[in-house]
């Protein structure tokens, strides 16, 4: 905690003159009785109210220290921290064409891959990570960010059907995802740079060829890890009819050459997943990629905490009043 008016503190100094007057200088001025000989009182044992007359002096004191504590402006420890951090610069390119709704990973491709990728991006708080999205075309759905909690969101509102209800158009453009993966890097000042490529299909649409995005990577020094995700032949699909949801088995067209061919041409690697636990043990391996050091800048709001201190000054200087007027009530 800090306090924004520290100067208000040196008020706390007028106690010293208050304490001295109350103990040296305040029964003088009290009325008083003399008796020819006060030996028959010497052990007479004290009342209750005699053993807290004091007290009303010391709720009035905490009274005028919580109230000078409030006028100092307690506020929240927070501000601007600059620090050091291992880590490296992550785009993730994640197709969501309709036939990622294949269900020979469970429940479907799509669910399976944002499963797996939040676990790896929870695994890896240090690295600044963001996420496009393609089909027919490519947009980013995440610039780069170590707000990994805003990417998860953002990666959980990803739709299944995203390509299915028209608000992009179908297909597979590896090409056009892997290049803006790759300008979303371009940028970066990380000695590694890293893009994680994951298709179950072969490029069909889009302005820019797979190899021409993979050279691009290149002499942007980005290495790109391409994974094909989908079983081998054929894979059930939920095709929807009149009433409900037929299956029918849809063949499974993964161009590993192409997807090998990037991997090679930006020293990454290709890696085929036939089902859930290779889609996981594979994002283990990439999880072992080297990091390198950046910097990273956090900011927290401050807010005003000076509330707590006017309550208790507040309730004080009730039970100061309370007790001078009844229990321990002068007269005169």
């Amino acid at each position: 905690m800090e306090f924004a008016s520290k100067e208000y503190f040196l008020l706390l100094l007028l106690l010293i003159p208050y304490l001295l007057w109350y103990f040296l200088y305040r029964k003088k001025s009290e009325p008083t009785m003399q008796l020819s000989d006060t030996y028959a009182y010497r052990f007479a044992p004290k009342s209750w109210r005699m053993r807290i007359i004091n007290l009303p002096m010391l709720l009035r004191c905490l009274t005028f220290i919580f109230v000078v504590i409030a006028l100092a402006r307690p506020q929240t420890h927070n501000s601007w921290d600059s620090r050091e951090t291992e880590g490296i610069d992550i785009m993730l390119a994640m197709d969501v064409s309709t036939s990622m709704l294949a269900e020979d990973l469970r429940p479907n491709r799509m669910e399976a891959a944002k499963s797996v990728a939040g676990e790896f991006i929870s695994g890896r708080p240090n690295d600044n990570i963001g996420l496009t999205i393609f089909a027919g075309e490519a947009f980013t759905q995440c610039p780069m960010t170590t707000d990994h909690q805003s990417l998860l969101n953002l990666l959980q509102g990803v739709r299944t059907d995203i390509a299915a209800r028209g608000l992009i158009s179908d297909g597979t453009a590896v090409g056009m995802g892997l290049a803006n993966a790759v300008s979303r890097l371009k940028e970066s000042k990380a000695k590694s740079k890293v893009v994680i490529l994951l298709t179950d299909g072969s490029n069909n649409m889009g302005d820019i060829s797979p190899m021409t995005a993979a050279q691009i990577a290149k002499s942007l020094g980005i290495r790109v890890y391409t994974i094909g995700v989908g079983t081998n032949k054929v894979a059930p699909y939920p095709m929807p009819v009149a009433g409900g949801v037929q299956y029918v088995n849809i063949p499974v067209e993964i161009d590993t050459k192409t997807l090998s061919d990037i991997a090679a041409t930006t020293d990454g690697n290709f890696y085929r997943a036939t089902n859930n636990q290779e889609l996981k043990q594979i994002y283990k391996d990439i999880d072992k990629l080297e990091k390198t050091k950046m910097s990273v800048k956090t900011f927290s709001k401050r807010y005003e905490a000076f509330q707590p201190f006017v309550l208790i000054a507040m309730l004080c200087m009730f039970f100061e009043i309370l007790l001078r007027t009844t229990v321990l009530r002068r007269i005169p």
